[in-house]
């Protein structure tokens, strides 16, 4: 495991003066991620569109020191993927010397939803790449609209509190353990609140003989509503209360990194964001249950995985 001070001397891949908001999860996981990659290998990193991408490249500018390239919503990992084959056959033909690695970024709405085909398919062929999902919760470049990844309750502006529905009436997709069954060598869930247990996992999945998918919890204060200076302590709360839990699921087998000293209520995450506020409404309570009921049953899940493996 890396010291602080053996990744705080590594270069800064995204350099400073992009146009995240102010608290944005995202930039302080790409910065951590990066920070796992050795002093002689480069990097060529895919980005779906997004909150990340249009904020890190506004033209002319741009704030990646490497090799990138944007394209549609929908093909971050499908046009990695051709890189990476590219790559490979150059490699073959003597035509590059040097030693590259793959790293593409998405938002939930790149990767959950839209993207989920290409990602799919690049895992499945084999691509010797790591996929990247930075998890806000919803499309919040768009207008904070709802997506396969807003936890159930969650208010956004297409799942509104009102009358007839009390937030999202579904709970999120788990992608994490949909990418696990995709059979690949190396698929794990990180939080920037524990920076040692991410770029540990960040480092095993460049390694990986093969594709690897990392899940990142990415807090966004406009959308979760939340001040902008405690976007680590939303992470931490992510993690402490169980609903983001960090494991890894190494060639199939599950090992759980983190296992907190006690188990917080789910009530201690949802009460720190605005988007939750109505669940502590009388008539809307039942909803908190029921989500710490399915923390409860997977976290179970995920323990009883982990002491078999």
């Amino acid at each position: 495991m890396p010291t602080l001070k053996e990744i705080s001397g590594r270069p800064e891949i995204l350099a400073p003066g992009h146009r995240m908001c102010a608290g944005c999860g995202a930039p302080v996981v790409v910065r951590q991620i990066m920070k796992a990659l050795r002093e002689d290998e480069h990097v060529v990193v895919g980005n779906a569109t997004g909150c990340l991408e249009v904020s890190t490249t506004i033209y002319p500018f741009t704030s990646w020191r490497c090799s990138w390239i944007h394209n549609a919503f929908e093909n971050a990992a499908a046009t990695l993927s051709g890189v990476e084959a590219a790559y490979r056959s150059l490699k073959r033909q003597g035509k590059v010397k040097a030693e590259f690695k793959f790293i593409a970024f998405g938002g939930d709405g790149g990767t959950y939803d839209i993207g989920l085909q290409s990602l799919s398919g690049a895992m499945e062929r084999g691509h010797k790449m790591v996929y990247v999902c930075y998890d806000n919760g919803a499309y919040m470049n768009t207008g904070i609209q709802r997506s396969s990844a807003t936890p159930l309750g969650a208010d956004t502006t297409t799942s509104p509190v009102g009358k007839v529905i009390p937030g999202k009436t579904r709970p999120r997709k788990d992608l994490t353990e949909i990418m696990a069954a995709h059979n690949i060598p190396y698929v794990a869930q990180v939080a920037p609140s524990h920076w040692n247990d991410l770029v540990t996992k960040v480092r095993k999945a460049l390694d990986a003989d093969g594709p690897a998918f990392i899940n990142a919890l990415a807090p966004c204060p406009r959308g979760w509503r939340y001040d902008s200076a405690d976007t680590i302590e939303m992470c931490r709360l992510a993690v402490e209360t169980c609903f983001w839990p960090l494991y890894e699921v190494v060639d199939g087998k599950v090992k759980v990194t983190v296992k907190p000293r006690e188990k917080k209520p789910v009530r201690a995450f949802l009460e720190a964001q605005g988007r939750f506020k109505h669940l502590f409404e009388p008539q809307n309570e039942r909803i908190i249950d029921e989500i710490q009921a399915i923390v409860d049953a997977k976290w179970a899940n995920l323990l009883a995985r982990s002491e078999q493996a």
